[in-house]
């Protein structure tokens, strides 16, 4: 970086920079166009200074040094230091922007359904499964093999192994606006001798005035086609019911005799960090709805007692690690930084007040991506890919994928592989991109890998599997 550049203009501009700092709230792009464009080019191809479209670096690449090279500058490259004319937060914002235009400029290659393609240890072959009109948001097996899947505008579906199809009648009514409406649908792992369907789902709140709803979490079972026997076993408290349409999370996982789920920030990001609130939370109860008095905020005055873990912004996957019993989180990031958590009992996992990302409207949130007593994400994407359902692949059709974790992504259209080794990400390999938005992952009792895809201009929506070619 910098290595062409006169050293006399490098000065002027560190000069001009460091006597009118730049509005703190100003977007990314005036940022970058007033601090950096003239040296590496408006599309940041390159000029008096390097590309920093090309991934090669005087420092190690990391975003931290990147943003210190941003403060510091880099004296044997002839760069200044802006750190007197950019807050940190700006700094912040510019690590961002240049990672998403890096990755704009090495596109991957986008998938076809049904085409055959080798991945890193695999050979694999795709197939359509179903498809409806609408957003397909989950989908699951039953012992049977047959399967049931949500439809956001407030429909569950159960489509049996001859794939015929049947809407079940007498599920509850949906709020389905924006982000919200029927979410998850989870089978008890106990099914086969219980009978318990877990449903998420947000609905509308009659208490005040105004276009609210909540989240609220129900089981029920499933007789003659038709919704039975349903029992609540979360509500928003009607104080904290604010929701506008955004964030709502949701998904599930059991463990025993415990049910957890998540909890997006609902729209109200500061609210992540107060334990009175249900929102920007990973929470858990029994099975039944009563709440464990060993949660880690039970006896806590005022406090939101199935809390089980804090600071997370929009967690929509959720999943059992079924080797080491440990309990993952994917979570939306704003403009950047979408994580990937190892959820733990009381655990502050910081949002908003650390992030990698910024505002989408390309302004600082905070400078910081860690502090004190707030948990660092085991991994994150910077840009963000939207990610949503996960699953642990535990099955022996594919051999060499078993217990590398499955993450799909919306705004990127992709799947990714995680291989996870001693609590670190070592591979992040993309399997697919472009069928659409992947906003499911589960694996089919015979060892096949199902997702469900969106196409939102469209409206219409897949189900469609991955096997060995």
């Amino acid at each position: 970086m910098y290595q062409k550049m006169n050293k006399l203009a490098l000065l002027i501009v560190s000069l001009l920079c460091s006597q009118s700092a730049i509005a703190q709230n100003e977007k990314v792009e005036h940022v970058f166009k007033s601090t950096c464009a003239s040296c590496h080019g408006q599309e940041l191809t390159g000029g008096m200074a390097s590309s920093l479209l090309d991934n090669q670096w005087i420092t190690d690449g990391s975003d931290k040094a990147l943003a210190s090279a941003i403060a510091n500058g880099i004296e044997k490259a002839g760069m200044p230091a802006f750190a007197a004319s950019l807050s940190e937060e700006q700094i912040r914002t510019l690590v961002v922007y240049i990672r998403e235009a890096a990755a704009k400029a090495k596109p991957q290659p986008e998938s076809q359904l049904g085409q055959q393609f080798n991945s890193r240890y695999h050979a694999v072959t795709t197939k359509e499964i179903t498809s409806a009109n609408g957003i397909i948001w989950a989908l699951d097996f039953l012992p049977d093999n047959s399967l049931l899947y949500t439809l956001r505008e407030g429909q569950l579906w159960h489509m049996d192994k001859s794939g015929k199809k049947q809407q079940v009648k007498g599920i509850p009514e949906v709020w389905h606006k924006r982000q919200g409406g029927l979410l998850d649908v989870y089978p008890d792992p106990d099914y086969a001798k219980n009978g318990w369907i877990y449903l998420s789902y947000s609905m509308a709140d009659d208490t005040q005035s105004g276009d609210i709803a909540y989240t609220k979490i129900v089981r029920g079972k499933i007789k003659n086609n038709t919704w039975q026997e349903q029992q609540t076993l979360f509500e928003a408290k009607t104080k904290n019911r604010k929701n506008r349409g955004w964030h709502f999370g949701s998904r599930f996982a059991i463990q025993g005799d415990y049910l957890f789920f998540s909890n997006g920030d609902e729209g109200h990001q500061d609210d992540a960090q107060s334990i009175a609130t249900q929102n920007g939370k990973i929470h858990r109860i029994f099975k039944d709805g009563r709440i464990p008095k060993d949660n880690p905020f039970y006896s806590q005055e005022g406090a939101q007692q199935t809390i089980w873990s804090y600071g997370n912004r929009n967690p929509q996957g959720l999943a059992i690690n079924p080797t080491t019993n440990e309990l993952w989180s994917t979570e939306h990031g704003p403009r950047g930084g979408d994580e990937l958590n190892k959820i733990e009992k009381g655990i502050n996992y910081g949002w908003p007040k650390v992030t990698f990302g910024m505002n989408y409207n390309g302004t600082p949130i905070t400078p910081h991506t860690e502090l004190p007593g707030m948990q660092n994400p085991v991994h994150h994407w910077t840009p963000s890919i939207a990610v949503a359902g996960m699953n642990f692949y535990n099955a022996s059709l594919f051999s060499k994928w078993q217990g590398d974790l499955f993450v799909g992504s919306l705004a990127k259209k992709q799947l990714h592989r995680l291989r996870i080794e001693n609590g670190k990400v070592v591979e992040d390999e993309i399997i697919l991109k472009g069928l659409g938005r992947i906003r499911d992952v589960v694996t089919a009792p015979n060892g096949e890998i199902y997702l469900t895809i969106n196409d939102r201009n469209a409206n219409e929506s897949k189900i469609i599997s991955l096997s060995p070619r």
